[in-house]
């Protein structure tokens, strides 16, 4: 068994084990597999697994909230012996930033999620290279699944301060077993790397950093980019803050300088769909975070009768909508019956608002045989927890017929009990009778036959 293999195994009994005492603080090594980009070996500027090779990280005593899921868990011993050609290990102290979200990276494997790792060379700006022999790597990590995101920047240690030779083909200082002793100088973090809120609502861009002592912040700058096109959405620089347009917030100065550099929107529009970029810039570093935001707008759906001839045709109306994609389905249901799949159903051309939503409607022909049907209109779309069904009874065709006569027998039977009471009523009080023979007359005679 190799030892991301032995490690990763040792963890997911780790955590399955009996529980320690929840609550309490514990710093643990967190160990990912990652990929190293080699120098001198991109084609055309693009990377490729051709020009990356495996490497390992290693997040040196990370502070973790013990759950209850850390008894037993053991630091990390790289064990050379059990391999020839041992992976690159960076081991990186945490002790200068803050690495938020580690609890997501220790579980991840055992949740069932993906973690991608990515190493490559950090080199400063000209004006901030000095001279000095210490190498600077950025690390990219994500965790699948909306897990969070981050960007570390790591400066090497050890033999690298002493005027060590680079690895000619990797470029590292090469230690005793492989190693590269760094340590974390800069990190910037979201927590939530894909959004989705709808039409109207307001919603949050999660963006923070943490940097170590000595190095100042001097910009925080997010910008938006859809459909090939960029903007500045939001900036702030040296205690100057500039906002694109009205409803957008970014944290205040007292904030950013604790590391929250988080924008807010209110009433979103389509036009704020987009991918935003939060890039935050220190006296040394620079690195960022992207975060999709996606806009919906759920549809309203309205089932009619569009005529009552026969066979009659039922429309459904599905407006209002973001994106594009819907899906609309009909189901015929005899009563004691179960619901039927209907297929004959047509479209009608596809609108858009000024607003950007759309509106689609369907239209079916019902076929209700001799005892009637069901129609179900069912519309399925992302911005619904669950499908949509509107439902309406589709008569049979005798029964509209049939249910006018009950009606016009029973309005007669009603007119005869009011005529035989009215009679009787007269007997018994003459003194009324020539008042309610013309109020009969005004009721039921027609205008030409009535008295003078």
């Amino acid at each position: 068994m190799g030892t991301e293999e032995g490690w990763c195994l040792l963890l997911c009994l780790a955590l399955s084990g009996a529980a320690a005492t929840a609550g309490q603080w514990r710093a643990v090594d967190v160990v990912l597999d990652c990929f190293l980009v080699e120098e001198g070996r991109h084609h055309g500027g693009f990377v490729s697994k051709e020009n990356m090779v495996k490497a390992l990280l290693v997040l040196r005593q990370v502070p973790v909230l013990d759950d209850g899921s850390l008894e037993g868990f053991t630091d990390f011993q790289l064990d050379t012996r059990t391999r020839d050609n041992p992976p690159v290990t960076f081991e990186a102290s945490v002790n200068l930033v803050q690495v938020p979200h580690a609890e997501a990276l220790l579980h991840a494997d055992c949740s069932g999620q993906e973690v991608t790792c990515e190493i490559s060379r950090y080199y400063l700006q000209a004006k901030e290279a000095t001279i000095e022999t210490a190498a600077r790597f950025i690390t990219n990590v994500q965790v699948s699944g909306g897990g969070p995101s981050i960007s570390m920047v790591m400066k090497t240690l050890g033999d690298a301060d002493n005027g060590a030779v680079l690895d000619p083909t990797l470029r590292v200082p090469g230690g005793l077993q492989g190693n590269v002793q760094t340590e974390v100088e800069f990190q910037v973090t979201t927590r939530t790397p894909s959004l989705s809120f709808l039409l109207g609502s307001s919603a949050s861009l999660h963006c923070s950093f943490s940097m170590a002592p000595g190095l100042d912040l001097t910009s925080v700058v997010w910008r938006l980019q859809y459909k090939g096109s960029g903007q500045l959405v939001a900036s702030w620089t040296s205690g100057q803050e500039h906002v694109r347009r009205e409803g957008i917030t970014l944290e205040p100065e007292q904030q950013l300088m604790a590391g929250n550099a988080s924008l807010t929107l209110s009433s979103l529009t389509l036009k704020d769909e987009g991918t935003y970029i939060c890039q935050i810039t220190t006296s040394l570093y620079q690195a960022q975070q992207i975060i999709q935001l996606h806009v919906q707008a759920s549809p309203k759906v309205r089932l009619s009768l569009a005529n009552e001839a026969r066979p009659p045709t039922l429309i459904c109306i599905i407006a209002g909508y973001y994106p594009l994609d819907v899906t609309v389905t009909w189901t015929r249901e005899e009563l004691g019956g179960a619901p039927v799949p209907v297929s004959d159903a047509s479209f009608s051309s596809l609108r858009q608002s000024p607003a950007g939503t759309y509106s689609i409607s369907s239209s079916l022909t019902a076929e209700p045989g001799s005892a009637g049907a069901t129609y179900t209109c069912q519309v399925t779309h992302v911005a619904l927890d669950e499908p949509h069904r509107a439902s309406i009874w589709a008569s049979p065709p005798g029964q509209r017929t049939t249910a006018f006569g009950v009606l016009f027998a029973c309005s007669l039977f009603l007119l005869a009990l009011l005529y035989l009471g009215l009679q009787r009523w007269q007997a018994t009080s003459p003194e009324v009778r020539q008042d309610t023979e013309a109020l009969w007359e005004a009721t039921l005679l027609p205008q030409s036959k009535k008295k003078k």
